[in-house]
């Protein structure tokens, strides 16, 4: 654990670290957010925007511990302790990316819409969202998910 005294936002390494983990957890989030976007899209089942955006969120929480589970049991963890680390990743950087994630879709689109131009850039700002907390979680308490 880091002293609050000394924590600054300039190492390079935790910078890169920290990119890392939050790319990993772009693309879990991205999975079932994405997923779930398309299948309204493409089935166009009557479903209220607002609805699908909250399924987007909870669908892209889970494929995100789902991605985060295999990784660390690549990573020689059993099932117990990599489902157990990843449950207890960052839920604040998950749905903080999320809600920014589908708050540019809804601005972007009108809400549940995915074309190319969208998805990149509700990728970047899901990206950007949650990249600083994730730099100051490593650095000040030394916490990451991989």
């Amino acid at each position: 654990m880091m002293n609050t005294s000394t924590f600054h936002w300039s190492c390079k390494h935790t910078w890169k670290r920290s990119a890392k983990n939050t790319a990993w957890c772009v693309l879990g989030c991205a999975i079932g957010d994405f997923g779930t976007i398309l299948f309204f899209q493409l089935t166009k089942i009557p479903f209220p925007i607002l609805g699908i955006m909250i399924l987007a969120i909870i669908n892209g929480l889970i494929t995100s511990i789902i991605l985060e589970t295999i990784i660390l049991m690549i990573q020689k963890f059993n099932l117990v302790n990599a489902l157990k680390t990843a449950f207890g990743m960052s839920l604040i950087s998950m749905i903080s990316m999320e809600i920014m994630m589908n708050l540019t879709d809804y601005v972007l689109t009108g809400g549940a819409i995915l074309t190319w131009w969208v998805v990149l850039i509700m990728l970047l700002v899901g990206f950007l969202t949650p990249w600083p907390y994730n730099y100051w979680r490593l650095k000040k308490f030394g916490i990451a998910c991989h």
